[in-house]
This record gives C-alpha cells, structure tokens and sequence, in this order.
C-alpha cells in the first residue's frame, strides 16, 4: 500500500563520491504521502538523528543516510564519501536499465587535464582530450563491473582514481504471464495478467504490454493496460502464449516465459430429430425439415441425415448446436423413419428415430380447384346476363313512357307537367373470393337500378303498375347462398 512505501533518497549532485568541503543535498522521495508530517534523517555512522519539516536535508560528512516521513518504514541508506583526494571517479548513486550512465573524472582544484582515459575492468574503454566524462547510454546489465580513470596534465602528471564498481540496477523483473483457468472449456473466456513491478525509485515508470502466442499471431496492440481477455476461446487456440513489457522508448523490454493453454472440448450428447411441420406429419408437394440439436457439445460439430432405408441425405459442419436439412418437395414414396447424427471429432453420435408420414392430395381437392377456376367465371356471366335483363326492362319502361309522354304533347289541354328520365344507375354488390360448394347450393346477388322520382328526390322503391311515370324502377334477381359461403361460385347444377 502507499502509507506501506518505503520513501526514497535521491541526491544533488548526483554522485555518491564529492570532493571534502562540498555539500550534497538530500531529498526524502515519499514527502508528499504525509504532507503534515516532519521527516526524520539518521546519520549511522555518527548515530545522529535529524528531523527537519521538509523533505530536504543538506549534508557535507562521509557516511550513511536513511529517512523516514510519518509512519513509513525507513529508506534504503545512502553511502556518501566526501573525499580529501586530489583526483576522484565520480559515480551515480543509483542507475537502471535503460538509462544513461553518466561518469565523471574530477581534478580538484582549476588546473584542466590534458587527457582523460577510462578503464573498464582493466581495459581501455574511452579516451579523450575534450571531455571529463563518459556517457553510456541504454545501460544494461552488460555495463556491470570495476571502473576507473586516469587524468594526464600538462606536465606529464598522472592521476589515478580509486577503483569503483557499478552495477546497474534492473528496473523491472522479467514479466510473468497469468491466465485465470490454464485448462478452459471452448466457448469459455480466459482472462490474462502480465505481472511485473517497478523499484520504489522509478514507480512513476510508465510501462507498455502486449500479448502475443509463439505461432507469431498478437493478440493485443500495445497499451498501456496489463491485462488482456478473451472472450471466446476454442479448441484450435491451444498453444503457448506470452507477453511482453516495455518502456516509453524501447530502451528496456522483457518477454515472459510461455504460458500453456489447453482448450477442453466438451463431446456432444442429447443428439435429437425434430422435423418441421412436427410430429413427422408431412403434405405432398410441400417442404419437409430436418431439425437436428445436441444438449451438449462444442466447438465445430459434423451433423449427417440418414433414412433408415437408404443412404445419407446430407452433412453440414458449423460452429452451432443445432442445424436443418431441407426437403424442398416431400412424395409419398419419402415417407418412413429418418435419424441425425453429431460428431465434434470425438466419434458420432445417433439421435432417435422419427417415423414421417405424407398425406397425399385427393382428387376431389383437384376437381374442386378446377370447379372454383371455372366458378369465378360463371358468376361473371351470371351477373352479366342478369344486368342484360335489367337493362332491357329499364329500356322498355322508357319506351313505354315516351310513348305516353308523345301522346300527352299532341293534346296540349291533358298535357301534365313532364319529368326528366335519368340514366339508370346500377349498383353491383359483389361477392368476395371464390367459395367451392356442393351440387344444389344457391348463389345470391342482387341489382338495383334507381331513377330520380318527382321533385328531384329518390322515391320509394315500386313497380311499374304503381306508378305510370316510372319515376323509380325497381328490379332484382336474387338467389339463396348457405350462410357459412362467400364469393362467386359455380354449381355443376345448370339449373342453378
């Protein structure tokens, strides 16, 4: 936890060896976690104990520092050297991978050397007449071992620092990948972890991850999060996995060591057939399915159709518990028992049998279609001849009536006032659909035709002996149809 943190010390100048006189300023790395509390300093090697109410402390005698802010544990000490010499190597107190090791040849006093030689465990690893230090940048574990340097001055004076040995820190350990269930079952999800920790000094590190499997194929892009999930996984993504940690820049990166991942697959079981329409009852002509289900099973699963009597109707591989085989056109002769199997390659496995049966169409259905084609028209030529008759009676009326009108106008003294005959307006209510019936069954249909009556209104319907003028004509044809029947129809009965 934070308040559990250990602070951290860190230096200004940097170097862990000083010339005597000099004063290095320590600052205690943690402050900000107890704002209100005071720092505490140890000196060991003088057994003194400082508290100050900053962060920071100013030093200048050799020897070991450690701090503690608040209740925190006490910090890793710092070893300080403050040297009366006249010639140093001057060291960082701490580095880590990646970073850029700095060293410094220091000649005390303003007299500038001529030529600067650094030894690396005994061998000449940088020369030069320009600059006092050598810059190793991306350190690594590679840069570890016994370094010092040699200064020449103008006068042939040779200086010859103390040995000092570097070891750079690892900034974070090899990565080590997780995984929530090392043995999943396919269709499952697997959730993935990639653990690593940074030092106290460089927790504020930003890290990168990304998971990949050792065929080559990335399972991530590059993030930020050390976590990765899948949400599926089957059978073909068995195999070694790993991750990877890395800096901003690149300069350190580290891979774990290969997790393997066993995917279960679970074998089908509970194999059933169903067809559509259900219970096997089939119609001639139409489409039959084949429904075939597993309880149980995963991953790409092979179901096969099979008629008792015959050879295999068909197959199909998919990623499902369930798949149809379609009959687009079912006969009588295909009716008998029909069974399904399944198999996710550990062996198939046999549904029950489902017996179908195919209802053939009769021949009535046949005649009666045939009767109801011809019905439609016979109805047409019903009505037709119905308003035939109609008209004729409309027009015999009229005739009958300008007969008697004619008459009238050649008497001018028994003229009586003329109306004007309309056109007959005929209303056809038609009968909806096709209705096939039975020898003896009636049709009913019904004409009106209406002329205007006196004073431009609508009379009451009446006959043509009731009213000499034939204001209003009335006339209908009409038969009886049994009350469950609709439509036009046709009987074989030419009487009807």
């Amino acid at each position: 936890s934070e308040t559990a943190r250990k602070p951290v010390i860190s230096l200004q100048p940097p170097w862990t060896t000083v010339f005597q006189g000099d004063v290095v300023t320590l600052t205690c790395n943690g402050f900000h976690l107890y704002p209100s509390q005071k720092t505490k300093w140890e000196h060991r090697s003088s057994g003194k104990e400082i508290k100050t109410l900053g962060n920071t402390l100013e030093v200048c005698e050799s020897g070991e520092y450690r701090c503690q802010t608040g209740d925190s544990p006490l910090s890793n000490p710092v070893r300080l050297f403050f040297s009366s010499e006249p010639f140093i190597l001057q060291v960082p107190y701490s580095v880590f991978e990646g970073d850029t090791l700095v060293l410094r040849c220091q000649r005390r006093g303003k007299e500038k050397l001529n030529l600067v030689k650094y030894i690396w465990d005994r061998k000449i690893l940088f020369a030069s007449n320009e600059s006092q230090d050598l810059l190793i940048p991306q350190a690594s574990s590679k840069n570890d071992g016994t370094y010092r340097c040699i200064g020449f001055e103008s006068k042939n004076a040779v200086f010859r620092s103390t040995f000092k040995v570097i070891k750079v820190q690892e900034l974070f350990p090899r990565p080590k990948l997780k995984a929530t269930v090392f043995q999943p079952t396919e269709g499952s999800s697997v959730n993935l972890s990639c653990e690593t920790q940074l030092p106290p000094e460089r927790s504020d590190t930003p890290l990168y991850f990304i998971f990949f499997r050792d065929n080559g194929g990335n399972l991530s892009d590059r993030n930020r999060s050390p976590e990765f999930q899948i949400p599926t996984i089957w059978s073909e993504d068995s195999g070694f996995y790993r991750c990877g940690t890395e800096t901003e820049t690149r300069s350190v990166s580290k891979y774990s060591l290969p997790l393997q991942i066993q995917v279960q697959r679970i074998p089908v079981s509970g194999v059933l057939i169903e067809t559509q329409p259900p219970g096997g009852q089939a119609i001639e002509g139409e489409m039959l399915v084949l429904i075939c289900s597993v309880t149980e099973g995963t991953g790409d699963t092979t179901f096969s159709w099979h008629r008792e009597d015959t050879e295999s109707l068909g197959w199909k591989t998919q990623r499902s518990q369930r798949a149809e085989l379609e009959i687009p056109v079912i006969r009588e002769s295909h009716a008998g028992g029909y069974y399904c199997t399944a198999d996710n390659s550990y062996g198939p496995v046999q549904s029950g049998v489902v017996n179908v049966t195919v209802r053939g169409t009769s021949g009535n259905r046949s005649s009666i279609t045939v009767a109801g084609s011809v019905g439609g028209l016979c109805g047409t030529l019903l009505l037709a001849v119905t308003l035939l008759f109609s008209y004729w009676h409309w027009r015999k009326s009229a005739d009958d009536f300008r007969r008697n009108e004619t008459r009238s106008l050649s008497t001018p003294s028994q003229r009586e006032p003329s109306h004007s005959a309309c056109p007959v307006q005929v209303e056809l209510w038609p009968l909806n659909g096709n209705v096939y019936l039975e020898e003896g069954d009636l049709v009913y249909s019904e004409i009106q035709t209406l002329q205007l009556g006196k004073g431009g209104e609508a009379g009451t319907p009446r006959t043509l002996l009731e009213d000499k003028h034939g204001s209003v004509v009335y006339s209908e044809v009409k038969t009886q149809l049994p009350d469950n029947s609709a439509g036009n129809v046709c009987s074989k009965d030419d009487d009807t």
